[in-house]
Formats: structure tokens, sequence, C-alpha cells
């Protein structure tokens, strides 16, 4: 007989401790060995996520609480990566809303819980990190229920139970005066509170595919819930696709959860969260279903990409060099391939067959795709990042985007002068006893392209921000977005510590020396508003003459670090970021290209 089931999902702000709260339900769950060596943030396994420390995949773990088998689902929390979170939820019967016992609800909290409260859920809250200073976990749950009403949570819903917690401390409790050193306290709210999942296990096979994945041994791996029936390995079945058609198949493997692995099963019933090989072509929100009675369930529904660029071959002095894959087929192809398993992505062909159109959900979303590809050997550049304008009603519109700013007070000021400039309005503004001041804007999405970059050097790096989407409105006019020009390599050769500092004069640059360059690279930026061609590659004429401060020692200043993400937000629309295995390079587009450009 199987085990009665519950089917959550963790959803949370980032940084809010989705993943060290379930890695302490894994450690108590009794899913690891006595001895076993366990990492922290088991549930982020991509190399991109531990490094970065956000959850970017969705990920099932399963554990067994007393008779209960309890399917967990760890989400992302930036909402660049929302396709996640909106198919997922469609997996589960309950969530649980992580938010942080300092900071409150974020832009994120609200676009997660809005997901959440729209799929019909009644979360259970959770006030993380109560053992933190500053912590105000009652005050927490103040501002949670106000943002429950004003996304228009019913009354059920409103009535949301809450706990308290540590994740790093793994423990929880129902009341802040309680004592408590584990995990049961939540695991007994996830069975009082999240309904078992529905569907009858005597009606016609419907699973709906949430997740994909691969294998080299099974080729393409579907993952999601079983509505109705029952599916056993070996069985032949139906998978309706998402133009109605019909392809028969047959369940090859059968795979279930415990804990982080896939174990192999031979039947699941109605309400199991399973993973399916058999179906190569298989794609999110198809339905495997009985083949002599095919029932399609209702595709799910992802919102649309809101930024764009432009992929293209790599066609730089240097192309070639450094990558394994630098051909527009390559390119394609790999671009094509993130398609099956990103559903918040879109791709088409761009203006010639070298170049892409990429849109996704924001920079973040799209410079993950970039560092992967990177990292897989690909060449290639891509363009400035640029809005997705729609028509409603009739009427040009374009994205905004809520923005929360977490400031020092005396970077206020200069923070809401220069939103201003980008047309941003004022929603909210809070000053906390410790010096920091909250603000919250509503920006246009466009108002946000290179903000970054401006706003650490406001805030001196002592600034947080966090932004999310929130819906098309008319288009707000021209914006005031000022940059200095840029500093631009002559011709080609290798920058020389002689050359580098008799320009230091002349702005910050973005390489030292020793850096190999060519004619059109961005070397750094200008202290004025024009671009300026510089010869950097010059090198000091040696003399039989020694002068007087020869032996002083020569410092160069240190050059601005120009990492993937905020080379992405700097380049302007006339520049191109040249992206290699090893190196980022900023280019201007060639004189017939930009021509072509217009």
């Amino acid at each position: 007989m199987s085990l009665p089931i519950r089917n959550v999902a963790i959803i949370a702000h980032v940084d809010h401790g989705k993943t060290t709260l379930v890695d302490a339900l894994l450690k108590q769950s009794g899913v690891f060995r006595e001895g076993e060596d366990i990492p922290d943030c088991v549930m982020d396994s991509n190399d991109i996520e531990r490094e970065r420390g956000i959850t970017i995949l969705s990920k099932n773990t399963a554990v067994q609480y007393e008779d209960t088998l309890i399917n967990i689902v760890d989400t992302p929390g930036h909402a660049d990566f929302g396709g996640e979170v909106e198919r997922v939820l469609g997996m589960v019967d309950g969530c649980i809303l992580i938010v942080d016992a300092n900071e409150g609800p974020m832009p994120q909290t609200r676009f997660v819980l809005k997901k959440a409260l729209e799929k019909g859920l009644r979360p259970i809250v959770v006030v993380n990190k109560i053992d933190r200073e500053r912590a105000e976990p009652m005050g927490a749950v103040d501002k949670v229920l106000d943002l429950f009403l004003e996304l228009g949570a019913d009354d059920d819903q409103c009535d949301f139970p809450y706990l308290f917690a540590s994740g790093l401390g793994g423990f929880a409790k129902d009341e802040m005066e309680d004592e408590s050193d584990n995990m049961v306290p939540m695991f007994k709210a996830i069975l009082r509170h999240v309904p078992p999942p529905v569907g009858d296990p005597e009606k016609p096979l419907q699973l709906q595919v949430t997740t994909l994945d691969y294998s080299d041994y099974l080729g393409r791996i579907v993952i999601g819930r079983i509505h109705n029936g029952t599916i056993k390995a070996g069985q032949q079945a139906a998978l309706v696709r998402e133009d109605g058609s019909i392809q028969k198949g047959r369940i090859t493997k059968l795979l279930g959860f415990k804990g982080l692995q896939r174990i192999e099963i031979e039947e699941a019933a109605a309400g199991n969260l399973v993973a399916v090989a058999g179906f190569a072509d298989a794609n999110i929100g198809e339905t495997v279903t009985c083949p002599n009675e095919p029932q399609a369930l209702p595709l799910i529904k992802v919102d649309e990409p809101t930024l764009q660029m432009t992929f293209c071959v790599n066609d730089s002095p240097f192309a070639g060099r450094e990558g394994k894959y630098v051909t527009s087929r390559q390119v394609r192809d790999r671009l094509f391939r993130e398609l099956e398993t990103n559903v918040a992505l879109r791709v088409e062909q761009g203006d010639s067959p070298e170049q892409f159109k990429v849109a996704g959900r924001g920079e973040l979303h799209l410079g993950i795709l970039i560092e992967n590809m990177r990292r897989e050997g690909y060449e290639f550049q891509v363009s400035q990042p640029q809005v997705i304008y729609r028509e409603v009603n009739g009427q040009p519109c374009e994205p905004f985007e809520i923005l929360a700013l977490d400031v020092p007070e005396e970077a206020m000021g200069g923070c809401i002068e220069r939103i201003g400039q980008r047309k941003g309005e004022m929603q909210n503004m809070q000053i906390s006893g410790n010096g920091r001041a909250q603000l919250e804007f509503v920006v246009p999405a466009r108002g946000l392209i290179g903000f970054r970059g401006d706003f650490m050097r406001i805030t001196r790096g002592a600034g947080i921000m966090n932004h999310s989407f929130l819906d098309y409105r008319p288009l707000c006019g021209e914006l005031e977005m000022r940059r200095n020009g840029v500093l631009i390599a002559f011709e080609e050769g290798t920058a020389t510590f002689y050359s580098l500092k008799n320009s230091e004069d002349r702005g910050m640059f973005f390489i030292e020396p020793g850096t190999k360059v060519y004619k059109g690279m961005i070397i750094g930026e200008h202290n004025r508003p024009q671009d300026l061609e510089l010869n950097i590659c010059k090198a000091k004429q040696l003399t039989n003459h020694r002068a007087a401060s020869g032996d002083e020692l020569v410092q160069l200043q240190s050059p601005m670090e120009m990492n993937l993400e905020r080379a992405l937000e700097y380049i302007g629309p006339d520049e191109l970021l040249e992206v290699t295995p090893e190196t980022i390079r900023l280019r201007k587009l060639s004189k017939k290209k930009l021509a072509g450009k217009r």
C-alpha cells in the first residue's frame, strides 16, 4: 500500500533562506546516512548556482515524515526565473512562503506570492532568520498580511498559518516564546495545512510535463505530476502535443524521488511526482496520457519575456582563437536546444543568417544563458539588451518594474535623483533607525538598463537593489541616460605600461599591461562625454641615459573589473559584447554594421 502524499513548493524572495531551510528538512528527515559528508545548499547542484548563491532551476526532493511522503520543490527567488516558479506551482497542492524576519516582504516575495494566490494555494508563512540581529518577526507577519490584502487574497488565504524558524540553526517553532531545536513543527504544519493531492487513480492516465531533464543513458526525461490514473514502467502511452497532435510511445523507465536521488519504481498513482523516460520530443506543458482515451490537460501559461538582445557570430579580429564552437549553426543549435528546458525564453532568426534575437525575463536570465554557453566552449557576440514593446488596446506600451532599494541614508538623494532622470516614480520611503533607508519606485524597465553601475557608485557598494516585473503601461517618453564616452584602442597590439600610464588622466581603464587589444576594442571609460581613440600599444624608447627619477616605483591605478553582468549593463546601442570561454571584451560596432542597423 502506497504512503499518503503531500506535495509542497518552497517559494520566497532571493536570499531569504529557501535552500538552507530545505537543507535542514533533509538533514532531519533521515535522508542522509550517519557520518555522510553533506555540503551546504545541497539542492543548488549547478556550478553557477553555487558561485552566485542563488537557485536558478527548480529541484525536486522527497522526504518521509512519520507515515507520509512529502514531495518538496525548491524554486528560484529571482523574477528572471519566474518561468520555473509558475510551472512548478502546478505540481503542488500547497506552498511555504519564506520571509526574512529583518527585511520582510521584498519585490520577488510579491511576485512568487501573486503566482501562488492565482493558483488558489493557501501558503504557510515561515518567518526565517529569527536568530539574527535586528530581526522583527511579528512585524514581518504584519507586513505579509498587508501584502496578501494588497494582492487580493480571499478570506481563507488571508487567514494563513505561520511559523518562526532559522534554517541555519535548524529549528522551527509555532510561537516565538516556544523552545525548539528541530524542524518538527514545520513537518507537522505541512501535514496539517497542505491538503492531500486530488486525483482518481481509476481514471485514464494524465501526467503533465512541468520540467525536462536529459540523461546520456535514458535520453530526455520528463518530470511532472500524475493528475489522474496510474502509470507503470513498460506500459504503452501517448503524448498529446501542444498543437493537439498525438504521438504514441512506451514508458521505458519510471523513476520516483527519495531524498536527492531518483529511484527506479514499477508503478505510481495519481498525486505522485515522477520522472518518465520514453518520449524524446516531449515539451513543457504537454500531457502524457492513455493511448486509448487521450485526454490533454490545459497548457501551462507563462508570462512573456520583457527584454531581448541579439546573439551573433563573433567577427572581431580575435575571432576563433579561444572558442570551440564558433559557427552560426553551432550557436543556433545551442540556443534552440535551450528552448527545450527554458520555458521563459524565446529565440527567432535575426536580420541575417548569423544573427538570432533572444528574448528573456531580464538581464540576469539572459546573463545566466550567456555564462552557461561560454563555459561550454561557445564564442559569440551579444548586443545591448532592449525592452520589448507591446500594443495594448491599440496603444503602444512598455514594461514597468517595481524597484526596491535599501541604501545608506546619505545616498538617498543621489538615488532619488538618478531614478527620477530615468522616469521612475517613488511609491514608498522608510527610514530605519540603523542609518539605512528603504525606497520603492515604479520605473520603466528600460530605465533600469545600465542603472546598477550608477547605483553601486552612488552607494559606494553598500546598497541592495531588487526589482520585478509589474505590468505594461503607455510609453513614458525619452529618458536621460547619461554615460561618459569610452576609450577605444587605436590599433591591434599589446597594451604597454608606458602608454597606459601616460593616458591615465583620460579616464578609467578596463585592461592592464600585457592585454592583447585590436582596433575598435573598448579599453576604458573616458572622463568626458565623447569617445576617444588611444594608442596604448606604444612602448617607451630605451636610451643609455638614466633619468634622475628612473629608480622610483611607478604604480598604475587598478583597472575597473568588467565581468559579464557589469558588461551587459554597460554596453551602449552602438556597442557589442564579445564573449569567449576565456575572455569578455567590449567593442564598437563597425561603421558598416552600424549603417545597416540604422
